[in-house]
């Protein structure tokens, strides 16, 4: 753009009227100049939509044609501004006493803004020191959390410890009781009817004279420590007889006795009694499943086998596997067989 054309550009309403004389002379030149002007300012906007981009030439074309049509209201508004002119400075000088109670009514309410931004500050600064109050108080319940949380993982331990500490003490009482029993065997099956004709010695001796007599030939009379019924009272709502109890003198015996059990059943006057070692509930119940896991382990040919410590060991495709509890065992199988 020349400067001649940035020159015409920045022409204002004030160098308009200066150069176009007094307000009579305006009025006079009013038709002629101001067209003229409006459509040297339409060409010079026609020219530069031009060098815009094609998407926009609808718009501007619609604005020039916007402009033009105001230019030609603005004429006829000019005449009508005239005569409010007078209008406004009578309404001038009303306004001016308004403003005056205006500005005396703003006042009155940016003392009473003040006075209620004032409380506002002062309230924000109690919801603050709250909030604050609030966060330390957090901190310090998280702190309590944390240190609670601490000492629940410690006290876990210490109560894992702890039963840890008593399965080793159950398993070493077991192990006393079992050591005490190991002279002892139950005698299961036997009808109480035999009691009220014999004492419960005389009836093991002819149990073992009916099933072992080389015993009783080798040693004679077997020595019995003690022999009852467990449990001592008969219960009448029962209905298989209480089991016997055996504590004999010599271990060997016992063993002999024990082993002629496994190879048959024994029997008294025409009735089964079986016979079987004196163990504790939970050894009773480690056997049976330990049994019932070498039943299944001999079904798949693993060849199990016991080791000590407490060991099962059983033998697959040339390897040897070893297991310290059933839960491994049944855990190997059960992946073995997926």
């Amino acid at each position: 753009m020349s400067k001649q054309q940035k020159k015409k550009k920045e022409t204002t309403i004030d160098t308009f009227y200066s150069a176009n004389g007094t307000e009579g002379e305006r009025s006079a030149n009013n038709k002629s100049e101001i067209p003229a002007n409006w459509i040297q300012a339409v060409e010079e906007l026609k020219t530069q939509l031009r060098e815009a981009e094609d998407n926009w030439k609808k718009n501007f074309k619609i604005m020039i044609s916007h402009l033009e049509t105001e230019a030609l209201e603005l004429k006829q508004e000019n005449r009508v501004l005239k005569a409010k002119i007078k209008q406004l400075e009578n309404e001038a000088k009303k306004m001016k006493d308004e403003t005056k109670e205006m500005k005396d009514a703003v006042k009155r309410k940016k003392d009473d803004l003040q006075r209620k931004s004032d409380q506002k500050e002062k309230d924000d600064q109690k919801s603050s020191d709250e909030i604050q109050s609030l966060k330390t108080r957090i901190q310090q319940l998280e702190l309590s959390d944390l240190t609670r949380q601490q000492d629940t993982i410690k006290q876990n331990e210490r109560n894992e410890n702890i039963e840890e500490n008593m399965k080793h003490l159950i398993h070493k009482t077991d192990d006393l009781e079992n050591h005490l029993r190991r002279d002892n065997l139950r005698i299961i099956g036997l009808p109480e009817d035999h009691d009220k004709r014999k004492s419960l010695d005389i009836i093991l001796q002819e149990i073992i004279q009916e099933n072992c007599p080389n015993i009783l030939a080798q040693e004679g009379k077997v020595a019995i420590e003690r022999i009852h019924r467990s449990p001592p009272i008969f219960n009448p709502q029962m209905t298989t007889p209480r089991t016997v109890i055996a504590k004999f003198k010599n271990y060997e015996t016992r063993e002999k006795i024990l082993q002629a059990a496994k190879k048959k059943s024994f029997r008294y006057h025409g009735t089964t009694a079986r016979i079987s070692q004196d163990l504790v509930a939970s050894t009773l119940k480690d056997q049976k499943a330990r049994n019932m896991i070498f039943r299944k382990a001999r079904k798949l040919g693993l060849q199990p086998r016991i080791n000590y410590p407490s060991k099962l060991t059983i033998f697959l495709h040339g390897k040897v596997w070893s297991f310290n509890t059933i839960e491994e065992f049944q855990a190997f199988v059960k992946k073995k067989h997926t």
